[in-house]
């Protein structure tokens, strides 16, 4: 995967901190720049329809150095001169190719090479982040080799981590959320078998019901305002982080976001398909891109395999090696809702060390969590799919609390 040397500027924010986080892996085809940096966690946010930037007052690179990574290639900015990429996409594919990334951007800047390295991820990254610490930690037993990435742990917010579970608690939250009527969750439970990848054409028609009804409200915050911007726009910023073949039917939907502008992601694509700042970074440089910046790149989307069913053995590997593991949902999230995100966490079958309880910020209850003999979840109460976006107070506190392996308040 190529990256534009002069992009770097905005990939990794510096500071003094011990700590170096690699962040993105948003989604299939979706832009950790366009998306986190931008819009989310970044030093610098896109406002005003585009036009202009301002300073997040909550970004994380207050606790550690951030490293923003396009992954797949086609993604953002990125691209490849190898067009038969684009046939081998998966998740092997991109562990590949995000750790071939990393091993060569430390060796272009070695003095942070002993720093400790976090992984952090949202949404798809439930996928990409553990794999990708996977294979760091499995380089890293290679006594031959000179490359060593100090991996000391990974956080993954909201997170796709296991087909049966999420999918479950996909159907389950909609139910309980007044989304669908009793009788279709009654259908839904007789006629499918999430354990099997392959839903059969009842199931697909009862869980249909449900994304019908995800097209009136945001699936990704579904107590938000709804963009009404474009729409019958056919641009990608109507797709969503991922979409199911269930979901494919009901065409493009406007991505939204929640907080205080419902509509942000259009101004973060308009803002990086500015001719002046693609030449200022020069990116894009000959029409490298196969067409306008996109947040999200449908032909990536259309065009991956999604092949891993689970990544829980990860987590029983990697708990057992010792990393620090925490998972956080806004449990405004319809799409990969906290329901199917608790199936997945108690799936390990860990043993409990601090029960489930509040935690605080500023006097008041900022959502729950739960530590166990290995991982940690957590709730952030009111947010949706982008928990730094909706949430950014509680975002920061999170990743703070995360980087010195402290707990979260638990007392006003």
């Amino acid at each position: 995967m190529y990256i534009p040397d002069t992009l770097l500027s905005l990939r990794i924010t510096l500071n003094s901190h011990d700590f170096l986080c690699a962040y993105g892996f948003v989604g299939p085809g979706c832009s950790s720049i366009g998306y986190g940096a931008a819009s989310e966690l970044g030093p610098l946010r896109v406002v005003k329809q585009g036009q202009a930037l301002e300073f997040n007052k909550y970004a994380w690179n207050q606790e550690a150095n951030l490293l923003f990574l396009e992954s797949p290639a086609w993604v953002g900015f990125s691209y490849t001169n190898t067009s038969s990429d684009l046939s081998k996409l998966d998740d092997d594919f991109v562990a590949e190719d995000s750790y071939s990334f990393l091993v060569n951007w430390f060796k272009r800047f070695p003095q942070y090479k002993g720093r400790e390295f976090y992984i952090s991820g949202e949404s798809y990254a439930g996928h990409y982040v553990p794999q990708l610490a996977d294979l760091v930690y499995e380089r890293n037993k290679d006594k031959m080799s000179n490359i060593y990435i100090n991996l000391k742990g990974f956080m993954v917010g909201n997170p796709i981590t296991d087909d049966h579970y999420d999918s479950k608690g996909l159907a389950e939250y909609a139910w309980s959320h007044t989304v669908v009527s009793d009788q279709v969750y009654e259908r839904i439970n007789t006629k499918c078998d999430f354990k099997t990848s392959n839903w059969t054409d009842d199931c697909n028609a009862a869980m249909n019901v449900i994304f019908g009804q995800y097209r009136e409200i945001d699936i990704y915050n579904i107590y938000a305002p709804k963009c009404l911007l474009d729409l019958n726009s056919s641009s990608s910023t109507d797709r969503p982080f991922f979409v199911s073949n269930q979901e494919a039917q009901f065409g493009k939907r406007r991505r939204i976001f929640s907080g205080y502008d419902p509509c942000y992601s259009s101004y973060a694509q308009d803002y990086f398909n500015r001719k002046e700042l693609q030449k200022a970074f020069h990116a894009n440089v000959s029409g490298s891109l196969p067409g306008k910046y996109q947040v999200c790149s449908d032909p990536i989307l259309n065009s991956y395999n999604f092949s891993v069913f689970s990544v829980l053995p990860i987590y029983f590997k990697l708990i057992k090696a010792g990393l620090r593991i925490w998972l956080y949902s806004g449990d405004a999230d319809g799409r990969v809702p906290v329901i199917g995100s608790r199936y997945c966490v108690e799936a390990l079958g860990l043993p409990i060390k601090t029960p489930w309880q509040p935690w605080y910020l500023e006097k008041q209850v900022a959502g729950r969590f739960v530590e166990y003999d290995g991982m940690s979840m957590v709730t952030v109460r009111g947010a949706g799919h982008l928990v730094p976006l909706n949430k950014p107070a509680e975002g920061l506190k999170l990743i703070n609390a995360f980087l010195r392996g402290e707990q979260l308040p638990t007392h006003r």
